[in-house]
């Protein structure tokens, strides 16, 4: 009887054929794994800054009347909703809007993070939104994403969003020192 080769042996040989296959692809299973961690965290800091767009316009517009104060205190709930993310980079700024004669203007304004808008600045609205005499509130909530791994997103991403609310209890909220 003749004994194999040692190379015919191991053309033959099939033990350590999973172990070969694994190196190859867990290099790429970590990748993903790690990117899709990178890009849910990237998306929840996304969709809170959102909610604080949305959460400061409807705080304003349950209002009557309004201070500086009370809208500081309002972008303070603003950076809680952003935890566990940071705020240094959240910039908010609300403004009242009255449109006459078919232009919408700034009645007042007030920003943290970012200045507030001129009175009687010119803004531009989404067609329909309001008519001649009208006001709404335009919360605006703009925020820079850093990964904190970079992998994916080396850079800095900047997420913002508008959000539109006509007033609730009255036709204009007032802001008496903004």
């Amino acid at each position: 009887m003749r004994r194999k080769g040692l190379i015919s042996r191991l053309v033959g040989d099939e033990r350590g054929v999973s172990a070969v296959e694994f190196a190859m692809i867990a290099p790429v299973m970590i990748a993903f794994y790690f990117g899709m961690a990178e890009f849910c965290q990237g998306y929840m800091a996304q969709k809170r800054m959102g909610h604080v767009s949305a959460m400061v316009a409807d705080l304003v517009a349950q209002e009557e009347t309004l201070t500086t104060a009370n809208l500081d205190d309002i972008f303070q709930i603003g950076g809680l909703i952003m935890k566990p993310f940071s705020t240094t980079t959240l910039q908010q700024r609300v403004s009242s809007v009255t449109q006459t004669a078919g232009v919408a203007r700034v009645t007042w304004s007030r920003g943290r993070g970012v200045a507030g808008r001129a009175v009687n600045e010119t803004i531009v609205l989404p067609a329909g939104l309001i008519s001649n005499g009208e006001s709404i509130i335009v919360s605006e909530a703009t925020y820079d994403y850093d990964s904190p791994v970079d992998y994916l997103m080396p850079a800095v991403t900047r997420f913002s969003h508008i959000y539109y609310l006509r007033p609730r209890t009255v036709d204009n909220v007032a802001c008496t020192n903004c």
